[in-house]
């Protein structure tokens, strides 16, 4: 359980082609191994949001777990740049701008994404290389 308490939690559209190649980016430049993911479909994530009192939640928003906190949309992605590797945590810097703003271009992106980058019929399922970083 000390393992699991230590890590963050990524919560992710897994029917969603950008968010599922967001996930293996995420991984690949990971090092740490320090983010869990689940995808926002599954009963691990509807427990967790429960937790959080979110009962009725739409698929639109990447969501992340942190110290017991949760954060969604652009300031989750920008917190979870700041944790990866290769220079990529600098982009956290765009945390200066308004969330307002920061958002209005996260749901630009959110609203067109099956359009542009298409979806899958099933959920991501793991390979067993990865099985140990998803809930």
């Amino acid at each position: 359980m000390d393992y699991f308490e230590k890590k963050s939690i990524i919560l992710f559209d897994g029917i969603c082609n950008l968010c599922n190649s967001s996930v293996n980016f995420i991984i690949k430049h990971d090092t740490k191994k320090q983010f869990l993911f689940a995808s926002l479909q599954s009963d691990a994530a509807k427990e967790l949001l429960l937790q959080y009192a979110i009962k009725n939640f739409e698929v639109t928003s990447i969501l992340l777990i942190e110290e017991d906190k949760l954060y969604n949309k652009s300031t989750a992605v920008l917190k979870i740049a700041k944790q990866l590797n290769h220079g990529l945590k600098f982009n956290y810097v765009f945390i200066i701008i308004p969330k307002l703003w920061r958002d209005y271009i996260y749901n630009f992106i959110a609203k067109r994404r099956y359009k542009w980058f298409g979806k899958r019929k099933n959920c991501r399922l793991p390979t067993p290389k990865l099985k140990d970083r998803f809930l």
